[in-house]
């Protein structure tokens, strides 16, 4: 049995054959000039974190202080420096990592994952390969392989917005690069994420870009890819596999 827990933005909790993994933590009400549009829950306790890239909106210690225990950090290779005060392994994509029957495996995306001074930097998304087939997109934009990055998938986790009323620079997917991505991946079941959660101070918490991404998704993948099931979740809501 698997659990899906969308915390919000890009971090989801995930329980998958008794292994508790989550991926980039963002755990506060502010950061920098946002704010969280959406209540928090309680802060999860997991084995290990799964950090995609270095922007702040990913890899954020105050987050990773928050989190109870001392859980394992799986970074992409060359921000080992940034997270020096934690228990932390680099990993670039190939690498593979296990905790309890689950397999951790680094995978390729499409997006600049720098964090000033620590370097560019990589970014990566993750495969969790247990009893169920699960996939982190982490950030990234469509790429050549992605359909044959996970065999025999059995959901994706998949960003299809960021945090305000543009995606902003940089190589992302909106809804409709978000329905191309499911069609290449071929999930059963597609969680849209990256989305509903922060915004600018200024912008009102009900603004139209914190609702209307995922219903574009839902709707683009209908079109380009039928036969997956799309599951959209708001922030704090769970799904079992």
């Amino acid at each position: 049995m698997a659990t899906i827990a969308y915390v919000g933005h890009s971090t989801v909790d995930i329980e998958l054959d008794g292994v508790r993994l989550l991926t980039d933590p963002l755990l506060r009400r502010r950061v920098a000039h946002l704010r969280r549009a959406v209540p928090l829950g309680a802060v999860p306790r997991p084995d290990a974190v799964l950090i995609s890239h270095g922007h702040y909106d990913h890899l954020d210690p105050a987050s990773l202080r928050l989190l109870p225990g001392s859980p394992r950090i799986v970074a992409p290779r060359g921000l080992g420096a940034r997270l020096r005060q934690f228990d932390v392994v680099e990993v670039e994509v190939g690498d593979e990592l296990r905790f309890g029957d689950v397999t951790v495996k680094a995978t390729l995306a499409e997006h600049d994952g720098g964090r000033p001074p620590w370097g560019k930097g990589i970014a990566l998304g993750y495969a969790l390969l247990g009893s169920r087939r699960i996939y982190f997109a982490g950030d990234t934009d469509l790429f050549a392989g992605m359909d044959a990055l996970v065999p025999n998938l059995e959901l994706a986790l998949v960003p299809i917005w960021g945090w305000g009323p543009t995606l902003g620079r940089g190589k992302h997917l909106d809804p409709v690069r978000a329905a191309e991505a499911v069609r290449r991946l071929r999930p059963k079941i597609a969680v849209p994420i990256h989305w509903g959660t922060y915004r600018p101070f200024h912008r009102g918490a009900r603004a139209a870009f914190l609702t209307e991404p995922a219903a574009a998704f839902a709707g683009a993948v209908a079109t380009a890819a039928p036969d997956v099931e799309v599951r959209v979740l708001r922030p704090g809501e769970t799904l079992v596999l």
